[in-house]
Protein backbone atom coordinates (compact mmCIF):
# COMPACT_ATOMS: atom_id res chain seq x y z
CA UNK A 1 0.00 0.00 0.00
CA UNK A 2 1.37 3.46 -0.91
CA UNK A 3 1.82 6.04 1.80
CA UNK A 4 -0.80 8.60 -0.15
CA UNK A 5 -3.90 5.79 0.08
CA UNK A 6 -4.10 6.16 4.08
CA UNK A 7 -4.62 10.35 3.00
CA UNK A 8 -7.03 9.64 -0.03
CA UNK A 9 -9.09 7.45 2.03
CA UNK A 10 -9.30 10.18 5.08
CA UNK A 11 -10.22 12.57 2.74
CA UNK A 12 -12.72 10.52 0.79
CA UNK A 13 -14.35 9.56 4.71
CA UNK A 14 -14.24 13.65 5.32
CA UNK A 15 -15.97 14.47 2.17
CA UNK A 16 -18.47 12.26 2.45
CA UNK A 17 -19.23 13.30 6.35
CA UNK A 18 -19.95 16.43 5.12
CA UNK A 19 -21.78 15.54 2.24
CA UNK A 20 -24.58 14.14 4.65
CA UNK A 21 -24.15 17.25 6.85
CA UNK A 22 -24.65 19.49 4.50
CA UNK A 23 -28.33 20.04 3.08
CA UNK A 24 -28.71 19.80 -0.83
CA UNK A 25 -30.42 22.63 -2.57
CA UNK A 26 -33.34 21.80 -2.95
CA UNK A 27 -33.63 21.14 0.83
CA UNK A 28 -32.35 24.73 1.58
CA UNK A 29 -35.37 26.02 -1.04
CA UNK A 30 -37.84 24.31 1.30
CA UNK A 31 -36.35 25.97 4.42
CA UNK A 32 -38.07 28.99 4.33
CA UNK A 33 -42.07 27.12 4.32
CA UNK A 34 -40.51 24.47 6.60
CA UNK A 35 -39.74 27.06 9.18
CA UNK A 36 -43.29 29.20 8.68
CA UNK A 37 -45.34 26.02 9.51
CA UNK A 38 -42.60 24.98 12.24
CA UNK A 39 -43.01 28.24 13.94
CA UNK A 40 -46.73 28.14 14.44
CA UNK A 41 -47.01 24.31 15.57
CA UNK A 42 -44.65 24.77 18.38
CA UNK A 43 -47.05 26.99 19.96
CA UNK A 44 -50.23 24.08 19.30
CA UNK A 45 -53.00 25.05 21.74
CA UNK A 46 -54.56 21.61 22.08
CA UNK A 47 -58.23 21.19 24.32
CA UNK A 48 -57.28 20.21 28.00
CA UNK A 49 -61.34 19.46 29.19
CA UNK A 50 -62.58 16.06 29.08
CA UNK A 51 -62.71 14.30 26.21
CA UNK A 52 -66.77 14.86 23.63
CA UNK A 53 -67.20 11.40 23.71
CA UNK A 54 -68.89 11.45 27.03
CA UNK A 55 -71.24 14.17 25.58
CA UNK A 56 -74.58 12.84 24.60
CA UNK A 57 -75.23 15.94 22.06
CA UNK A 58 -71.72 15.23 20.77
CA UNK A 59 -72.13 12.20 20.00
CA UNK A 60 -75.71 12.65 18.29
CA UNK A 61 -73.94 15.43 16.59
CA UNK A 62 -71.61 13.20 15.20
CA UNK A 63 -74.25 10.82 14.04
CA UNK A 64 -76.35 13.55 12.12
CA UNK A 65 -73.18 14.68 10.67
CA UNK A 66 -72.29 10.90 9.51
CA UNK A 67 -75.68 11.01 7.83
CA UNK A 68 -75.71 14.39 5.59
CA UNK A 69 -72.17 14.04 4.42
CA UNK A 70 -72.05 10.56 4.07
CA UNK A 71 -69.50 9.43 6.95
CA UNK A 72 -68.42 6.50 8.03
CA UNK A 73 -70.54 6.93 11.41
CA UNK A 74 -67.89 5.05 13.42
CA UNK A 75 -65.11 6.81 11.93
CA UNK A 76 -66.82 10.44 13.33
CA UNK A 77 -68.16 9.19 16.43
CA UNK A 78 -63.90 8.06 17.67
CA UNK A 79 -62.91 11.37 15.96
CA UNK A 80 -65.15 13.58 17.56
CA UNK A 81 -64.77 11.49 20.94
CA UNK A 82 -61.78 12.86 21.19
CA UNK A 83 -61.97 16.78 20.32
CA UNK A 84 -61.72 18.26 24.14
CA UNK A 85 -62.85 21.69 25.19
CA UNK A 86 -60.41 24.65 25.08
CA UNK A 87 -61.25 27.43 27.83
CA UNK A 88 -59.22 29.88 26.10
CA UNK A 89 -62.00 29.53 23.00
CA UNK A 90 -64.32 30.48 25.23
CA UNK A 91 -62.62 33.24 26.81
CA UNK A 92 -61.67 35.01 23.38
CA UNK A 93 -64.99 34.68 21.35
CA UNK A 94 -67.00 36.02 24.47
CA UNK A 95 -68.13 39.91 24.31
CA UNK A 96 -66.38 42.00 27.13
CA UNK A 97 -68.57 42.84 29.94
CA UNK A 98 -67.71 46.89 28.52
CA UNK A 99 -66.90 47.25 25.35
CA UNK A 100 -64.81 49.97 24.34
CA UNK A 101 -65.24 52.60 21.80
CA UNK A 102 -64.42 51.40 18.44
CA UNK A 103 -61.75 53.53 17.02
CA UNK A 104 -60.73 53.04 13.22
CA UNK A 105 -57.53 54.66 13.83
CA UNK A 106 -55.94 52.77 15.91
CA UNK A 107 -57.42 49.20 14.25
CA UNK A 108 -55.58 50.77 10.91
CA UNK A 109 -52.64 51.25 12.83
CA UNK A 110 -52.54 47.30 13.62
CA UNK A 111 -51.95 46.68 10.19
CA UNK A 112 -50.93 49.79 8.10
CA UNK A 113 -47.30 49.35 10.28
CA UNK A 114 -44.30 49.94 8.14
CA UNK A 115 -43.03 46.30 8.45
CA UNK A 116 -45.87 44.70 7.41
CA UNK A 117 -46.38 47.05 4.40
CA UNK A 118 -43.13 45.58 3.57
CA UNK A 119 -43.28 42.29 3.74
CA UNK A 120 -46.08 42.55 1.43
CA UNK A 121 -44.40 44.05 -0.87
CA UNK A 122 -41.65 40.92 -1.17
CA UNK A 123 -44.95 38.84 -0.81
CA UNK A 124 -45.74 40.24 -4.07
CA UNK A 125 -42.58 40.49 -5.78
CA UNK A 126 -42.24 36.88 -4.66
CA UNK A 127 -45.40 35.62 -6.20
CA UNK A 128 -45.59 38.45 -8.87
CA UNK A 129 -46.72 35.64 -11.58
CA UNK A 130 -49.24 34.13 -9.57
CA UNK A 131 -51.11 36.95 -8.32
CA UNK A 132 -51.13 37.85 -12.31
CA UNK A 133 -53.32 35.09 -13.10
CA UNK A 134 -54.87 34.74 -10.18
CA UNK A 135 -56.11 38.93 -11.14
CA UNK A 136 -56.78 37.71 -14.58
CA UNK A 137 -58.30 34.65 -14.25
CA UNK A 138 -60.52 35.85 -11.52
CA UNK A 139 -60.95 39.85 -12.15
CA UNK A 140 -59.72 40.72 -8.42
CA UNK A 141 -57.21 43.27 -8.48
CA UNK A 142 -53.95 41.93 -6.99
CA UNK A 143 -53.87 44.45 -3.87
CA UNK A 144 -57.20 42.91 -2.87
CA UNK A 145 -55.03 39.71 -2.68
CA UNK A 146 -52.12 41.06 -1.16
CA UNK A 147 -54.39 42.90 1.32
CA UNK A 148 -56.46 39.99 2.59
CA UNK A 149 -53.46 37.77 3.00
CA UNK A 150 -51.44 40.73 4.63
CA UNK A 151 -54.47 41.20 7.51
CA UNK A 152 -55.50 37.71 7.74
CA UNK A 153 -51.92 35.99 8.64
CA UNK A 154 -49.55 38.30 7.92
CA UNK A 155 -48.52 36.85 4.47
CA UNK A 156 -48.80 33.44 5.82
CA UNK A 157 -46.68 33.85 9.08
CA UNK A 158 -49.23 33.28 11.33
CA UNK A 159 -51.63 30.63 10.62
CA UNK A 160 -53.10 30.07 13.89
CA UNK A 161 -52.10 27.95 17.18
CA UNK A 162 -55.11 26.35 18.06
CA UNK A 163 -55.92 22.29 17.00
CA UNK A 164 -59.03 23.21 14.82
CA UNK A 165 -60.77 20.23 15.76
CA UNK A 166 -60.59 20.97 19.16
CA UNK A 167 -62.14 24.61 18.50
CA UNK A 168 -64.64 23.98 16.21
CA UNK A 169 -65.86 21.52 19.02
CA UNK A 170 -65.65 23.50 22.11
CA UNK A 171 -67.68 26.58 19.96
CA UNK A 172 -70.21 23.51 18.90
CA UNK A 173 -71.26 22.60 21.80
CA UNK A 174 -70.41 25.37 24.58
CA UNK A 175 -70.69 28.37 23.06
CA UNK A 176 -71.29 31.03 25.30
CA UNK A 177 -74.43 31.27 26.07
CA UNK A 178 -73.72 35.06 26.84
CA UNK A 179 -73.31 35.78 23.93
CA UNK A 180 -76.06 38.43 21.54
CA UNK A 181 -76.05 35.49 18.81
CA UNK A 182 -74.81 32.49 20.93
CA UNK A 183 -77.85 30.39 18.90
CA UNK A 184 -77.39 31.28 15.74
CA UNK A 185 -73.32 31.42 16.12
CA UNK A 186 -73.86 27.57 17.75
CA UNK A 187 -75.95 26.46 14.32
CA UNK A 188 -73.05 28.35 12.44
CA UNK A 189 -70.16 26.47 14.30
CA UNK A 190 -71.76 22.91 14.30
CA UNK A 191 -72.10 23.05 10.49
CA UNK A 192 -68.55 24.14 10.35
CA UNK A 193 -67.25 20.84 12.35
CA UNK A 194 -68.95 18.81 9.73
CA UNK A 195 -67.93 20.12 7.25
CA UNK A 196 -64.44 19.70 8.67
CA UNK A 197 -64.56 16.67 9.42
CA UNK A 198 -65.60 15.78 5.66
CA UNK A 199 -62.62 17.70 4.12
CA UNK A 200 -60.16 15.45 6.26
CA UNK A 201 -62.14 12.23 5.64
CA UNK A 202 -62.12 13.31 1.99
CA UNK A 203 -58.35 14.19 1.75
CA UNK A 204 -57.65 10.91 3.88
CA UNK A 205 -55.59 13.69 6.50
CA UNK A 206 -55.37 13.56 9.83
CA UNK A 207 -58.19 15.51 11.32
CA UNK A 208 -56.09 15.85 14.40
CA UNK A 209 -53.03 17.79 12.82
CA UNK A 210 -54.92 20.53 11.55
CA UNK A 211 -54.07 24.04 13.32
CA UNK A 212 -56.01 27.22 12.74
CA UNK A 213 -57.22 29.88 14.58
CA UNK A 214 -59.46 29.55 17.90
CA UNK A 215 -62.47 30.51 15.49
CA UNK A 216 -61.13 27.27 13.18
CA UNK A 217 -60.53 29.26 10.14
CA UNK A 218 -57.19 27.44 8.26
CA UNK A 219 -54.42 28.08 6.04
CA UNK A 220 -52.82 31.33 4.89
CA UNK A 221 -56.02 32.88 3.55
CA UNK A 222 -58.06 31.32 6.83
CA UNK A 223 -60.43 29.68 4.80
CA UNK A 224 -63.15 28.13 7.35
CA UNK A 225 -64.09 24.42 6.53
CA UNK A 226 -67.04 25.55 4.38
CA UNK A 227 -65.28 28.20 1.96
CA UNK A 228 -62.51 25.48 1.80
CA UNK A 229 -64.98 23.15 0.28
CA UNK A 230 -67.17 25.94 -1.59
CA UNK A 231 -63.92 28.39 -3.00
CA UNK A 232 -60.49 26.86 -2.21
CA UNK A 233 -59.35 25.76 -5.41
CA UNK A 234 -56.08 23.69 -6.85
CA UNK A 235 -53.89 26.93 -8.28
CA UNK A 236 -50.65 25.19 -8.16
CA UNK A 237 -51.94 22.35 -10.41
CA UNK A 238 -50.84 19.39 -8.10
CA UNK A 239 -53.72 17.55 -8.19
CA UNK A 240 -54.82 18.88 -4.58
CA UNK A 241 -56.28 22.08 -2.38
CA UNK A 242 -53.69 23.32 0.16
CA UNK A 243 -54.02 26.47 1.80
CA UNK A 244 -51.16 26.14 4.70
CA UNK A 245 -48.23 25.33 2.65
CA UNK A 246 -49.03 26.03 -0.85
CA UNK A 247 -49.04 29.81 -1.43
CA UNK A 248 -50.36 29.37 -5.12
CA UNK A 249 -53.67 27.82 -3.81
CA UNK A 250 -53.99 30.74 -1.11
CA UNK A 251 -53.83 33.64 -3.60
CA UNK A 252 -55.99 31.29 -6.23
CA UNK A 253 -58.59 30.69 -3.52
CA UNK A 254 -58.69 34.41 -2.37
CA UNK A 255 -59.69 35.24 -5.79
CA UNK A 256 -62.27 32.65 -6.24
CA UNK A 257 -63.40 33.68 -3.02
CA UNK A 258 -63.98 37.43 -4.28
CA UNK A 259 -65.51 36.14 -7.50
CA UNK A 260 -67.86 33.73 -5.95
CA UNK A 261 -69.33 36.66 -3.60
CA UNK A 262 -69.78 38.88 -6.92
CA UNK A 263 -66.90 41.11 -7.11
CA UNK A 264 -67.10 43.69 -9.96
CA UNK A 265 -64.20 44.20 -12.03
CA UNK A 266 -62.84 47.99 -12.26
CA UNK A 267 -65.36 48.98 -9.54
CA UNK A 268 -64.03 51.48 -6.85
CA UNK A 269 -64.95 50.13 -3.52
CA UNK A 270 -65.62 53.61 -1.79
CA UNK A 271 -65.36 57.08 -2.46
CA UNK A 272 -65.16 60.45 0.01
CA UNK A 273 -67.75 61.80 1.48
CA UNK A 274 -68.82 65.35 2.81
CA UNK A 275 -71.78 66.38 4.10
CA UNK A 276 -74.37 69.27 3.64
CA UNK A 277 -75.78 69.64 7.09
CA UNK A 278 -79.09 71.58 6.35
CA UNK A 279 -80.04 68.62 4.50
CA UNK A 280 -78.63 66.20 6.07
CA UNK A 281 -80.51 62.68 6.97
CA UNK A 282 -77.99 61.19 9.35
CA UNK A 283 -80.57 58.31 10.55
CA UNK A 284 -81.74 57.52 7.73
CA UNK A 285 -78.91 57.16 5.85
CA UNK A 286 -76.93 54.73 8.58
CA UNK A 287 -79.96 52.65 8.96
CA UNK A 288 -78.88 50.19 6.32
CA UNK A 289 -75.58 49.93 8.37
CA UNK A 290 -72.92 48.79 5.18
CA UNK A 291 -75.15 47.71 2.61
CA UNK A 292 -75.30 49.72 -0.20
CA UNK A 293 -79.03 50.79 -0.58
CA UNK A 294 -79.13 54.42 -1.96
CA UNK A 295 -78.71 55.44 -5.75
CA UNK A 296 -76.64 58.52 -6.33
CA UNK A 297 -79.59 61.01 -6.35
CA UNK A 298 -81.02 59.74 -3.34
CA UNK A 299 -77.99 59.67 -1.83
CA UNK A 300 -77.42 63.00 -2.67
CA UNK A 301 -80.62 64.42 -1.90
CA UNK A 302 -80.17 63.26 1.89
CA UNK A 303 -77.21 65.45 2.47
CA UNK A 304 -74.18 63.77 1.18
CA UNK A 305 -71.99 65.98 -0.81
CA UNK A 306 -69.60 63.64 -3.82
CA UNK A 307 -66.75 64.42 -5.77
CA UNK A 308 -67.17 63.62 -10.16
CA UNK A 309 -65.98 60.17 -9.71
CA UNK A 310 -69.01 59.30 -6.94
CA UNK A 311 -71.31 60.90 -9.05
CA UNK A 312 -70.44 59.38 -11.49
CA UNK A 313 -70.78 55.89 -9.76
CA UNK A 314 -73.82 53.91 -11.40
CA UNK A 315 -74.95 51.36 -8.63
CA UNK A 316 -76.26 51.72 -5.36
CA UNK A 317 -73.88 53.28 -2.17
CA UNK A 318 -73.77 52.79 1.51
CA UNK A 319 -72.95 55.66 3.57
CA UNK A 320 -69.89 53.31 6.20
CA UNK A 321 -69.46 55.45 9.55
CA UNK A 322 -65.90 53.97 11.04
CA UNK A 323 -66.00 55.31 15.11
CA UNK A 324 -62.83 56.80 16.09
CA UNK A 325 -62.65 56.54 20.01
CA UNK A 326 -63.74 60.16 21.31
CA UNK A 327 -63.09 62.11 18.05
CA UNK A 328 -65.28 62.37 15.37
CA UNK A 329 -66.06 59.27 13.10
CA UNK A 330 -64.98 58.90 9.49
CA UNK A 331 -67.23 58.13 7.03
CA UNK A 332 -66.75 57.09 3.32
CA UNK A 333 -69.53 55.60 0.68
CA UNK A 334 -69.44 52.06 0.17
CA UNK A 335 -70.17 50.11 -3.06
CA UNK A 336 -70.95 47.03 -3.69
CA UNK A 337 -67.15 45.64 -4.27
CA UNK A 338 -66.92 47.23 -0.42
CA UNK A 339 -69.52 44.95 0.71
CA UNK A 340 -67.99 42.87 -1.20
CA UNK A 341 -64.73 42.99 0.78
CA UNK A 342 -67.20 42.28 4.08
CA UNK A 343 -68.36 38.89 2.98
CA UNK A 344 -64.52 37.77 4.00
CA UNK A 345 -65.06 39.39 7.82
CA UNK A 346 -68.44 41.19 8.35
CA UNK A 347 -66.99 44.29 9.63
CA UNK A 348 -66.46 47.73 7.88
CA UNK A 349 -63.15 48.02 9.73
CA UNK A 350 -61.84 45.22 8.33
CA UNK A 351 -62.43 45.77 5.04
CA UNK A 352 -61.02 49.48 4.95
CA UNK A 353 -57.77 47.73 6.40
CA UNK A 354 -57.63 45.60 3.49
CA UNK A 355 -58.14 47.71 1.22
CA UNK A 356 -55.74 50.53 2.24
CA UNK A 357 -53.02 47.61 3.62
CA UNK A 358 -53.30 46.58 -0.41
CA UNK A 359 -53.04 50.40 -1.59
CA UNK A 360 -50.47 51.21 0.73
CA UNK A 361 -48.14 47.51 -0.92
CA UNK A 362 -48.59 48.62 -3.97
CA UNK A 363 -47.19 52.07 -3.38
CA UNK A 364 -44.43 51.00 -2.04
CA UNK A 365 -43.62 48.43 -5.04
CA UNK A 366 -41.75 49.26 -7.95
CA UNK A 367 -43.26 50.41 -10.96
CA UNK A 368 -42.02 47.45 -12.84
CA UNK A 369 -43.51 44.55 -9.80
CA UNK A 370 -47.32 46.83 -10.50
CA UNK A 371 -47.84 45.84 -13.33
CA UNK A 372 -48.90 42.57 -11.47
CA UNK A 373 -51.98 44.35 -10.70
CA UNK A 374 -53.49 43.85 -14.19
CA UNK A 375 -57.08 44.03 -13.63
CA UNK A 376 -58.15 47.79 -13.42
CA UNK A 377 -58.63 48.02 -9.28
CA UNK A 378 -59.65 51.78 -8.26
CA UNK A 379 -59.69 49.52 -4.90
CA UNK A 380 -61.10 52.67 -2.79
CA UNK A 381 -60.24 56.21 -1.93
CA UNK A 382 -58.06 57.55 1.30
CA UNK A 383 -60.18 58.43 4.69
CA UNK A 384 -59.29 60.51 7.02
CA UNK A 385 -61.46 62.32 9.71
CA UNK A 386 -60.77 65.40 7.87
CA UNK A 387 -63.15 65.60 4.90
CA UNK A 388 -62.25 66.83 1.67
CA UNK A 389 -64.68 68.79 -0.46
CA UNK A 390 -62.69 68.30 -3.35
CA UNK A 391 -63.98 67.39 -6.48
CA UNK A 392 -61.80 64.20 -7.20
CA UNK A 393 -61.75 61.42 -4.56
CA UNK A 394 -58.58 61.09 -3.06
CA UNK A 395 -57.22 57.87 -5.34
CA UNK A 396 -53.96 56.67 -5.29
Amino acid sequence: MSKRQPTFLLLTALLFLLSCLLPTQAATAKKPRLKRVQDTAAALIEGSGPPYAGRPEAMALADEIAERHGLDRKWVRRTLGKARHVPQVVKLITPPPVSAPRNWQQYRSRFLEAERVQAGVAFWQTHRELLERASSTYGVPAEIIIGIIGVETYYGRHIGRYRVLDALATLAFDFPAEHPRAAQRTAFFRAELGEFLKLRQQAGADPFKARGSYAGAMGIPQFMPSSWARHAVDFDGDGRVDLVDSTADAIGSVASYFKAHHWQPGMPTHFPVDFDYERLDMPALLAPDIKPTFAVDQFTAKGILLGAAGRGHAGPLALVELQNGDYSPSYVAGTDNFYVVTRYNWSSYYALAVIELGQAVASALPAKDLQASTTPSNTGCSVSTQRSTSDAPICR
